[in-house]
């Protein structure tokens, strides 16, 4: 079944109302939701919706919480989540970096002790969507081995590098640095499907794209192999250290469960050395370069980082966007 994205927006909005957000922070929160899921991350979406919210129950999410400054130093500051939700935390760590790019040049805010941002490539779009050049990062609760061992001690530490484009369709990669994130793995299990390369390890230690027994080791693989590791445990350190927050150990020893991350946000305003032209037009000539490749199938098609966002958003805006029933009657039901 599909559900209009203002339906979809009205009922997040409805929800996080009850649980005593207040009216713009909980609109920001389910537009950020619905956008995702409009943009046809679904793991990070609709799906993960029913999640953040028995986290507000919990107590582990602080409804009322709003983010601060703390300290300032130039063109960096450090922020305090204060365990409030972590998209709209997020959101507002983007629009603060942005505001100094566009004063400075670039601009940096480490954010600590905040909540999961959901779909970090949000992010990249808000920033792009503002003319700037983004790169951030959050680290996790320790959820993968690193390479060559078999505990979890290191985060899947998502990455996302964002370049806008004036015509809106932004070039934007975002990637845990898992093979799949595991609100991907997620939703191939939720759906029965098998993942599409190997993912992770099963419960005889074997690689497997079966997303049940990935879930069930909780071993999965980082990208690149020893080079995913490696950069998971640089990311780490620099979150941690920009922020004053938790590392991912601290996080695993101390709270054991994924809250009081830490995040970084570079925004960077290309217009202070390039006119919008000049800009889009190396943009688009890299493009046209890339995707002039050879397919390796006779019908396949050169896709480049956001492109297949920006055409699941067209479908899903004139389709409405697809929901797991299940999901979305728990949701009617909360």
């Amino acid at each position: 079944m599909r559900i209009p994205y203002e339906v979809m927006l009205k009922e997040f909005e409805r929800v996080l109302l009850k649980k005593g957000l207040d009216e713009k922070t909980a609109y920001e929160a389910a537009a950020n939701f619905a956008q995702t899921s409009l943009d046809g991350v679904y793991s990070h979406g609709i799906n993960r919706f029913p999640r953040v919210i028995s986290y507000i129950d919990r107590g582990v999410i602080d409804p009322k919480a709003k983010p601060l400054c703390e300290m300032q130093c130039g063109v960096i500051e450090r922020w305090n989540g204060n365990l409030a939700l972590g998209n709209t935390n997020a959101a507002k760590a983007t629009d603060r970096a942005c505001e100094l790019a566009k004063e400075n040049g670039v601009g940096v805010v480490a954010l600590r002790n905040t909540n999961h941002w959901m779909r970090g490539g949000a992010f990249g779009w808000q920033a792009a969507d503002k003319g700037c050049i983004v790169i951030c990062f959050t680290n996790t609760m320790p959820n993968m081995p690193v390479y060559g061992a078999k505990d979890r001690r290191i985060g899947n530490n998502p990455l996302i590098i964002a370049v806008p484009r004036s015509s809106g369709e932004h070039v934007v990669i975002d990637c845990a640095l898992s093979q799949f994130s595991y609100g991907k793995i997620e939703e191939y299990k939720l759906k029965g499907k098998n993942l599409p390369v190997y993912g992770g390890y099963d419960s005889n230690g074997e690689v497997t794209t079966d997303a049940g027994e990935i879930e069930k080791t909780w071993r999965v693989l980082p990208i690149g192999f020893w080079k995913g590791s490696g950069l998971s445990i640089v990311l780490d350190m620099v979150a941690a250290i920009l922020s004053g927050g938790n590392s991912v150990g601290d996080i695993g020893q101390k709270i054991g469960e994924e809250v009081g991350l830490s995040q970084v946000f570079v925004a960077i305003d290309p217009t202070k050395l390039s006119s919008i032209s000049e800009i889009d037009y190396t943009v688009d000539k890299i493009l046209d370069y890339v995707k002039g490749s050879e397919p390796v199938k006779e019908d396949g098609v050169i896709l480049y980082p956001g492109e297949s966002s920006f055409k699941t958003r067209k479908e899903n805006i004139e389709k409405g966007i697809p929901v797991i029933e299940e999901i979305w009657q728990s949701i009617l039901e909360m």
